[in-house]
């Protein structure tokens, strides 16, 4: 039972070690995307298709006879992974010996919908993958197996999510081979350390440069790829202002410092090798790459000739909460 590539990766490792016969694939009805808002199949039902293997996508599981559906299958484990739903007491009592999930957190850290990115935007330099047994309690099932993962200064959200995910297909794989040689350890959730990683809200992923360089270096980091960190940049006076996605960069000097003198925090200061130079509260913020509204991603270069050129001469562009309002934001 899975949904986005995350679970996808974590079928495909599951899968290519031969730990288990997978005789059915539970995903999230196709969902419209796309300008056309056509319906697509998620990455989990493509591999399964190109797998050879039932494919359900149920709404929900309030219905008896899609409990009945899936008890028909006899499964001895559900493997569970990125689904995107809550799965009832009654589908958790169907597998023969329990439903399994792949966390991407190391519990009791981390529980909830958005372990990876709360890390990042945490500033933490180590997460993991957890094996678990599933219970109706939000991710605080028993564990069965854990991995630890190096967050790297430069690692985003993207990178740590499909690393994640490998290695989470490989130690299920292992756990699965565990359970077949006979009892596995289960061991339970200290729930004096339980922290949550709620889902991620849009609004979150804007960056406040009159914060530390390291708190924007992190927040860019935890919303890359998806949903992208933005800040929105006046171009000219009276004018509504710009939203930007930024790409991943790096501060200009060691944390700690200060601004240039005379720069509120959210100027743009030029560029420097390539990248957009923003005051924060102690330091510069290199950006190399952004995105404005409705455009490809382009170079900070082009970026600066293309927009910020057409600021008036001796105009300073600010980005910074308190500047704008960005409720005009295009």
């Amino acid at each position: 039972m899975g949904t986005p590539d995350f679970a996808a990766a974590v079928l495909r490792g599951v899968l290519d070690a031969g730990a288990c016969q997978v005789v059915a694939v539970y995903t999230q009805p196709d969902r419209p995307c796309g300008r056309g808002q056509a319906c697509r199949p998620g990455p989990v039902k493509t591999l399964a298709l190109e797998m050879g293997l039932p494919v359900l996508q149920p709404a929900d599981f309030k219905s008896p006879d899609e409990v009945a559906r899936l008890a028909a299958f006899e499964p001895d484990l559900l493997l569970v992974a990125a689904y995107g739903m809550l799965l009832p007491q009654a589908v958790l009592d169907v597998p023969k010996i329990m439903p399994i999930n792949v966390h991407a957190s190391l519990l009791p850290g981390y529980r909830g919908a958005a372990p990876v990115q709360r890390a990042i935007l945490s500033g933490d330099t180590v997460t993991g993958a957890t094996i678990m047994r599933m219970v109706k309690a939000l991710d605080a099932g028993p564990i069965l197996a854990q991995r630890a993962l190096t967050i790297g200064f430069d690692d985003d959200a993207g990178t740590i999510l499909s690393q994640m995910a490998a290695m989470g297909g490989t130690l299920l794989a292992e756990t699965l081979t565990r359970m077949a040689a006979g009892p596995i350890l289960e061991i339970p959730q200290d729930e004096s350390r339980a922290t949550y990683a709620a889902k991620i809200g849009k609004a979150e992923a804007e960056i406040r440069f009159d914060r530390p360089v390291m708190d924007v270096h992190n927040r860019i980091r935890a919303f890359s790829p998806k949903p992208g960190a933005f800040f929105h940049v006046r171009l000219r006076p009276g004018a509504p202002p710009l939203r930007v996605i930024a790409a991943p960069g790096r501060p200009e000097s060691a944390p700690g410092g200060t601004p240039p003198e005379g720069a509120a925090p959210g100027t743009v200061l030029g560029l420097a090798e390539g990248n957009l130079r923003v005051a924060c509260a102690d330091g510069v913020y290199l950006i190399p790459r952004l995105r404005p509204a409705g455009k490809k991603e382009m170079t900070a270069e082009a970026f600066a000739c293309g927009y910020l050129g057409k600021c008036p001469e001796g105009a300073s562009p600010v980005c910074g909460p308190g500047d704008l309002d960005t409720t005009a934001a295009t």
